[in-house]
């Protein structure tokens, strides 16, 4: 799975979530996948509840096209900090 076809599931499971996928860094294998989420459906979520969303919208695609994923979650106001 390309890393911007994870990146529209998600932004297709996830009410107004913004996802930037990559290949993970020094990974050799292309299963292995970097995302960044921005969502406003984070808000009042623990990290690992924010996890779970993410890996809900994935379903099957954690088993079956994606080996591992490095996850980053924000919600709007989080990520707006950062930069």
């Amino acid at each position: 799975m390309q890393p911007e076809d994870v990146e529209a599931v998600i932004e297709s499971e996830l009410e107004g979530a913004q996802a930037t996928v990559t290949h993970a860094r020094d990974e050799h294998d292309d299963d292995h996948l970097a995302a960044t989420v921005v969502s406003p459906t984070f808000a009042d979520q623990s990290l690992v509840q924010q996890h779970q969303q993410v890996y809900d919208a994935l379903e099957d695609h954690m088993t079956t096209d994606i080996h591992a994923l490095e996850l980053s979650t924000y919600t709007p106001e989080e990520y707006d900090e950062l930069e």
